[in-house]
């Protein structure tokens, strides 16, 4: 069971440690105006995915931003596009195509289907899509807000076509469940359906149902012990078999004809403290039925262990709270070729005892924690390797976490897109629990490649953010040899580099070393360094870095030495002082573009479910309203501090359906909520769907206010105030 990880000042409180196979190196975009070619890391894998905003549309393109919580904020590459009815979006497939999965967003307690085209004729089978599994909260997490928007469906489409194909998205009227977002499309050709290999036993002659209808619990752990005996083999044909109970596949391989044809209904599979190991788990589907996160519930493929010398290889896993969520031994443990979708918590955690597992070309996306964690509790992973990985929008915490542990490498990932309580490979002595083993021996982090990696902790003090990378000596400092070697760290929205200790006791991150490897791009700082200790850095390039080279204030008191060996460029100044300072002028697209994104707002009344914050939400499809012919009426937001005001962009909803109307429209600005100063005075604002919808108040000059207020004294379209995207711009 996962121990609740505690905040403090400046508390990490990244949740709980409770809780694949193809993106082409061109799949995971930076912002548009810094164009980069990744270099060939992460995993090896069979399908591109293609950006809905870089596709045909007509819908409403969303972002980027950085907001918590926001469609945009947990999209890859931070924008979606979403679709109305009558709206598509179409892609030209990159190749070979007989299959896609689609990364999408449908409003919480919708279902329904969207329609799919193929060179311009309609499938009959459309793209199931729900929001059941989206729509997270984990109230006990403290900073977490409701996560996890986006979810996946998959179909094949019943014909392969080229390269250059259209493949068309659209809302029909008979698809009911919109507005629909819709984040990437991963494109693949998939190959036939395995054949039974020769002298396997098949769970079907042992009564298992491919139909689903029944439970197959008993049929298929009746095929492994007939198995089990001669070291032999278990089939899996294709079909959606439920398999409501555990199983123990001890001493056995169990194969399918492959993740995209053999099923299994389950949510928690193999349940084992001690397994016997040589398990060997291939080319089949794991798809559950896990909605909620409940960390006291096992709700996982593997919760426990398989034993030594096991391989689980080429699974779809699905819907499910972990992956893998692994005690016990599993010495000599081989992860590889899978693909994790959709899960509530962690994608795979070493929770101790681990010695030489290799997790390698693996593909996980939409975690609600740690994509990939070590956490060593009760006894120490050793000798362990997270390798070419690829990690897309984990919704909360961090990409990789190493969580103490002797002698472990994270080498050659590409993780992107990490959104609140984490980054993109944090390395730590954080507990959570008892008996916990510090961080020891050589700690390898090497070849990495982080895009937009980093955010936000709203735990901690005046809003210090995550770096991309950070070393946390939370709980104890960190005496082991860490090494930093050639990572590339892309379009960091705050600072590359972290050393901090999250709970606030200025305890000390030494012994680290950083040779080689890039910062392009970064909010704030090249070097973040807040707590006691040293590091040695040397032939670090750095560019486009929007305030300084390095914020070195050790907190609560004491010094950091960081130590400039030779073979540096780009990251020679200090910034001055220890006031915490937002994003400027890098090469990296800010978080604070949209000063209003995400932040609190409050209107004077609501109708129904068009309340105010669906004004900053980043989808400009939700609005809020105000009650009916009672005017005046205010819609006021919070930035959280004093900022420089210039520009407010207006919209409502862009549908068609939405006719031109003018909303009379007051600007006001107050420093602390209680006197409001007029910014711009009353005057009709049109709103035109011909011209998306949109009306922009810039203001005579740039003025600084925490609180902005819209005053609504008239609405030719409606006898209310309405409003779908309020946004509020520096410049």
């Amino acid at each position: 069971m996962a121990i609740p990880r505690l905040a403090a000042f400046l508390a990490v409180a990244t949740g709980t440690a409770l809780a694949g196979t193809g993106l082409s190196a061109t799949a995971v975009q930076p912002p548009a105006r810094q164009a980069l070619s990744l270099q060939a890391v992460g995993a090896s894998l069979p399908f591109t995915i293609l950006e809905a905003e870089n596709a045909a549309t007509n819908g409403s393109k969303l972002g980027p931003s950085y907001a918590q919580g926001t469609l945009p904020a947990e999209a890859s590459n931070r924008q979606a596009v979403t679709l109305a009815t009558g709206q598509y979006v179409e892609f030209s497939a990159p190749g070979t195509t007989n299959a896609i999965n689609v990364a999408y967003s449908v409003p919480d307690g919708r279902s329904g289907t969207l329609s799919v085209y193929v060179n311009g004729q309609k499938l009959s089978q459309s793209l199931a899509v729900t929001s059941k599994y989206s729509f997270v909260d984990t109230g006990w997490i403290a900073g977490s807000r409701t996560h996890k928007l986006y979810d996946h469906a998959r179909l094949q489409l019943g014909q392969t076509v080229g390269a250059g194909a259209k493949i068309r998205l659209q809302v029909d009227g008979e698809n009911t469940a919109g507005p629909y977002t819709i984040d990437d499309v991963e494109f693949e050709n998939v190959a036939g359906a395995a054949g039974q290999p020769a002298g396997s036993i098949s769970i079907t002659d042992r009564g298992a149902d491919p139909n689903g209808s029944n439970d197959s619990t008993g049929a298929i752990q009746s095929a492994i012990d007939s198995a089990r005996g001669s070291g032999g083999t278990v089939w899996i044909p294709a079909g959606r078999f439920r398999v409501g109970g555990t199983i123990n596949p001890d001493g056995v391989t169990i194969r399918g004809a492959g993740r995209w044809y053999s099923t299994l209904l389950s949510s928690h599979l193999i349940d084992r403290p001690n397994g016997g190991g040589n398990v060997k788990l291939y080319d089949f589907a794991v798809i559950g039925e896990v909605t909620e996160r409940h960390d006291e519930s096992p709700d996982n493929f593997v919760n426990g262990s398989l034993g030594p010398n096991s391989i689980v290889s080429g699974l779809w896993l699905q819907h499910l709270k972990v992956g893998l969520w692994l005690t016990g031994n599993n010495d000599n443990l081989v992860v590889e070729n899978n693909r994790f979708y959709d899960l509530t918590a962690d994608g795979l955690n070493l929770n101790g005892t681990a010695y030489n597992v290799q997790v390698r070309n693996n593909f996980l996306r939409n975690t609600g924690d740690d994509a990939l964690a070590m956490w060593s509790l009760h006894a120490a992973n050793r000798s362990s390797t997270f390798a070419n990985n690829t990690i897309v929008q984990p919704t909360l915490a961090n990409g990789i976490a190493i969580y103490g542990g002797t002698d472990l490498t994270v080498r050659d990932n590409l993780v992107s897109d990490t959104n609140a309580l984490g980054g993109g490979i944090a390395i730590s002595n954080q507990s959570f629990g008892s008996p916990f083993y510090p961080l020891a021996g050589t700690i390898t982090v090497s070849g990495n490649t982080l895009v937009r990696t980093g955010a936000m902790n709203p735990n901690w003090g005046q809003n210090h953010p995550h770096g991309a990378i950070r070393v946390d000596a939370y709980d104890t400092a960190i005496n082991a040899a860490v090494r930093f070697t050639n990572n590339r760290l892309v379009a960091s929205p705050w600072s590359a580099y972290q050393f901090v200790d999250g709970g606030g006791a200025g305890r000390a991150v030494q012994n680290v070393t950083v040779d080689g490897g890039s910062i392009e791009g970064a909010g704030t700082f090249a070097f973040q360094a807040e707590t006691t200790g040293s590091a040695s850095v040397s032939n670090v390039s750095a560019s486009g870095i929007g305030r300084a080279g390095v914020y070195n204030c050790a907190y609560p008191s004491g010094s950091f030495a960081l130590n400039r060996g030779s073979g540096n460029s780009g990251w020679d100044s200090t910034w001055s002082g220890c006031t915490w300072v937002e994003p400027g002028g890098g090469s990296t697209t800010p978080p604070t573009g949209n000063l209003a994104a995400g932040r609190p707002v409050t209107a004077t009344s609501s109708v129904q479910s068009y309340v105010a914050s669906n004004t900053v939400d980043g989808n400009a499809n939700s609005y809020w309203e105000s009650a009916n012919n009672s005017w005046p009426q205010s819609l006021t937001v919070d930035l959280g501090s004093s900022q420089s005001v210039k520009r407010l962009v207006l919209k409502l909803p862009p549908s068609t359906a939405w006719g031109t109307r003018t909303q009379t429209i007051a600007v006001l600005g107050s420093p602390d909520g209680s006197s409001y100063g007029q910014l711009a005075g009353a005057s009709g604002r049109t709103f035109d769907p011909g011209s998306g919808n949109t009306a922009t108040v810039t203001l005579p000059s740039a003025v600084s206010t925490r609180y902005v207020r819209l005053t609504f004294t008239a609405n030719t379209g409606w006898p209310a105030g309405q409003l779908s995207e309020y946004e509020v711009y520096a410049n």
